[in-house]
């Protein structure tokens, strides 16, 4: 039961999600607002990534972010990009499908080495490391797409770029 009332709106973020990414100028990748900002092409990857934090913390009671849990990524065009998504967005709606609720109530912990960050249950986790993540992440995108004059879609309703 939790998995199928999660599913609606992790599949409702991505979707939203993706058409973002759509719109990252590949030619700019290096580009930042900001000394202190990540690099867009950073930041899409992040964001491209973060769908496979699903299948991460489905599949595993703990994780240390001490190792790398995706491949580097060396995309030459943004068709690349857009495929590290799907491929991980459809890895997280498959790790979820049909998944029982006694394992999603289960405790996962994220840490680094030996110390814990967070231990939450696994719907927790997937709710703040794979959805609202996603979320932060995605509004940071829309900024710097403005910054760029690129106009951005809305999600819930029309954006100010009428789109």
């Amino acid at each position: 039961m939790i998995a199928q009332s999660l599913l609606p709106e992790i599949s409702h973020e991505y979707a939203n999600t993706r058409k973002l990414l759509e719109l990252v100028p590949f030619d700019k990748f290096d580009w930042k607002p900001h000394e202190r900002s990540m690099v867009l092409g950073k930041l899409a990857i992040h964001i491209a990534n973060i769908p496979g934090w699903c299948k991460i913390i489905l599949g595993a009671d703990a994780t240390d972010v001490t190792v790398p849990p995706f491949p580097p990524a060396n995309f030459t065009n943004l068709q690349e990009l857009l495929g590290r998504f799907d491929e991980n967005v459809a890895d997280a709606k498959a790790a979820l499908t049909d998944r029982p609720d006694a394992e999603l109530v289960k405790v996962w912990s994220l840490k680094r080495g030996e110390h814990t960050i967070v231990t939450l249950p696994k719907v927790a986790a997937l709710r703040t490391f794979a959805v609202s993540h996603v979320i932060h992440h995605r509004a940071q995108l829309q900024v710097y797409l403005r910054m760029l004059d690129i106009p951005v879609p809305g999600f819930y309703g029309p954006s100010a770029d009428g789109i």
